[in-house]
């Protein structure tokens, strides 16, 4: 009666590891596969449990770090973020937080603020600190 069990959470695992995009139960699935042989060869629960347990921890410590290296998340910069850091040419004077002056940096016009709300005028150098808006 227990290899049914087993049976039915190593499928539960695989429905649940097949509908996520993260590794959740792959090291469960594991341990419950050696829990269902050990299920055969006797009739002992806690043994069957232990098995269980011990083999996805092992399954978990083997394989972390492998898992971690392989889908490891990377950010991907936009083409909006080369420009943050850069120098900048004020192009139309900066009055306040209106969005009315103008900046031309690495050949783009953006739209500019000042960051305290100072006036900047045309022909000064700026950095660009950040990037909002479309």
């Amino acid at each position: 009666m227990d290899s049914y069990v087993w049976l039915a959470l190593i499928v539960l695992g695989i429905i649940i590891e097949v509908s996520t995009t993260n590794l959740v139960s792959v090291w469960f699935v594991i341990g419950f596969l050696f829990a269902l042989i050990v299920s055969f060869f006797c009739d002992i629960l806690w043994l069957e449990i232990l098995v269980a347990v011990v083999f996805s921890i092992v399954a978990l410590i083997l394989t972390r770090p492998f898992v971690k290296k392989i889908s490891k998340k990377t950010v991907e910069r936009t083409n909006a973020d080369r420009y943050i850091g850069k120098i900048a040419a004020v192009t139309e004077d900066i009055l306040d937080d209106s969005g009315k002056g103008r900046v031309e940096v690495s050949g783009s016009s953006w739209a500019a603020i000042s960051k305290d709300g100072s006036i900047i005028e045309k022909g000064s150098s700026v950095i660009v600190e950040s990037i909002s808006g479309v």
